[in-house]
């Protein structure tokens, strides 16, 4: 494989990636989508609210014609007079305009959903960058948008000629009715002219929508090498992790050894494995192991317990099969509740003995290891 088809951008974009373009406001949106929800919140505004935006505008030009001669003297009256009209303007068309810019905010959200971003609102140099520019002109996005706004034109071009060839004796037949019907039949044919014109867009919005899907998606896609680099970042170099494992044992093995001390007998092989366990009367439960390990670290234990007079008992079979039963902190297998306590009876009675200068006791010898336990 050539050595430059590494550097394609030929995989998918990590989580990573994907939150940190989110984070900087790069997400799919479909200006068709946005288009086309204002064009429907709007045609269906017209629906909802044409009789009383017909009505409001009515009474909006009676009030405008209806002026007192008095009132063309008066300086102070013109003022007031576009005063009213704004306000009427205003209660007339504020629920229309409501209704748009609720459309106009909401309808991103359905492609890529909510998304604030600081950062989106930076000026960045590279933005003016002629060559860049041409470069997005004659790229497959660009090419996409020449292609929409082409049949975006023929689209809604078609549509409008269709249906104003359709209404042309609707059209004609206005202007022989009374200035009453003759609004609201004119609001009619105006709004459902309009949810026409606006359903028009459903076909581009279809295209559009799953392009900028797949655009953006195809923007955000990373090499292999980037890849590598990012997960080097996330998991962390080899070495720093290696490091950070010898650590963390470290600080278990130290943090165990603080645990020797307390135990009340350790089991030994006598050299390859050492176990450390501690039965606590007044808890009860079974046995628990709080230390254990082979070799170098089976050695520490024995240092530690010594020098803790910490009582020592070879038993290579029971050492082996606590070792590989039971984890650290773990509560010993009823299976070995039998040998473990033999192995602690007799290190209480040693104890004892010594306290009171006594005959030691014997030690157990055949301590009873199920098979299951066998190594």
């Amino acid at each position: 494989m050539p050595a430059d088809q590494g550097q394609e951008r030929t995989e998918q974009a990590t989580p990573k990636r994907l939150r940190e373009s989110r984070e900087k406001g790069q997400v799919a949106r479909s200006r068709e989508l946005a288009t086309l929800a204002v064009m429907m919140a709007g045609a269906g505004s017209l629906f909802a609210l044409g009789d009383g935006l017909i009505d409001g505008l009515a009474n909006m030009i009676t009030r405008a014609l209806q002026v007192d001669r008095a009132q063309l003297f008066d300086a102070s009256a013109g003022s007031a007079a576009l005063s009213d009209a704004i306000l009427d303007a205003l209660g007339t068309f504020v629920p229309l305009l409501v209704l748009v810019t609720l459309a106009a905010v909401l309808a991103p959200m359905a492609l890529g959903g909510w998304v604030f971003s600081a950062k989106a609102f930076g000026f960045k140099w590279e933005k003016l960058d002629p060559i860049k520019g041409l470069g997005k002109l004659f790229s497959a996005r660009g090419l996409m948008e020449l292609v929409k706004a082409l049949a975006k034109f023929a689209v809604v071009s078609t549509v409008a000629v269709i249906l104003m060839l359709g209404l042309v004796d609707v059209l004609l037949n206005l202007g022989r009715e009374p200035i009453g019907p003759a609004l609201a039949h004119s609001g009619h044919v105006l709004g459902w002219s309009f949810l026409v014109i606006s359903m028009s867009l459903i076909v581009i919005t279809v295209v559009d929508v799953p392009f900028q899907i797949w655009n953006h998606a195809k923007e955000l896609k990373m090499t292999r090498q980037e890849i590598k680099d990012e997960f080097k970042e996330t998991e962390g170099r080899p070495e720093v992790k290696s490091r950070i494992r010898q650590l963390q044992r470290e600080l278990s093995q130290r943090r165990m050894m603080e645990e020797v001390p307390k135990a009340d007998v350790i089991v030994t092989n006598p050299v390859r494995f050492a176990i450390a366990l501690r039965y606590d009367t007044l808890k009860g439960g079974a046995p628990v192991v709080v230390a254990k390990g082979r070799d170098l670290i089976a050695a520490h234990i024995r240092e530690v317990g010594t020098a803790n007079n910490v009582p020592m008992m070879s038993a290579p079979p029971l050492a082996r099969a606590l070792y590989f039963s039971v984890e650290l902190g773990g509560e010993i297998p009823a299976g070995l509740y039998l040998a473990v306590a033999q192995v602690l009876a007799y290190v209480f009675e040693l104890k004892r003995a010594h306290a009171e200068s006594g005959p030691a006791p014997t030690k157990p010898t055949d301590l009873p290891i199920p098979d299951e336990f066998q190594r």
